[in-house]
């Protein structure tokens, strides 16, 4: 009994992933994905390991991990010699700067609110040159509101 490994074009590969052709031959431009193997007219063909690095590399940027930190999880994924702690370590400072753009999405919830209740109780239907809404974000402490 042979064992056949399965062939994707790179739009099977696509669609299996969820993700678009652009972005996996960007992929393999920056080096994330490894050259895929050609027919001898030129077509990508890929494999179940294409696939299955295209998914981790897929949830790595939905979880928002930069570019470089995909890399180096990676490099890490296939690794003997380091760590497991030092993927946790990305993990912890990438969570860390999670929890802290949501203190500053907090905090831009909370100054659109305001511009909100203020245009609902001032000037709601009114015309829009007199929008507090425009007064109120030309004030110098609106522009830096969440920095």
């Amino acid at each position: 009994m042979s064992v056949h490994q399965r062939v994707f074009s790179i739009g099977a590969l696509a669609k299996v992933a969820g993700v678009n052709t652009p972005t996996i031959r960007y992929y393999e431009e920056i080096g994330l994905l490894p050259p895929a193997n050609r027919t001898a007219s030129g077509q990508r063909n890929y494999d179940d390991s294409d696939i299955n690095r295209l998914a981790f590399v897929k949830q790595c940027r939905d979880f928002g991990f930069s570019i470089e930190r995909v890399r180096i999880l990676l490099d890490l994924s296939i690794s003997t010699e380091r760590g497991c702690a030092e993927a946790r370590d990305i993990a912890l400072a990438h969570l860390d700067e999670v929890r802290a753009k949501m203190v500053e999405l907090r905090a831009l919830e909370t100054h659109l609110q305001g511009f909100v209740t203020r245009c609902n109780d001032a000037c709601a239907g009114g015309p829009g040159s007199d929008c507090v809404i425009f007064k109120d974000m030309a004030l110098p402490s609106a522009k830096g509101c969440c920095a």
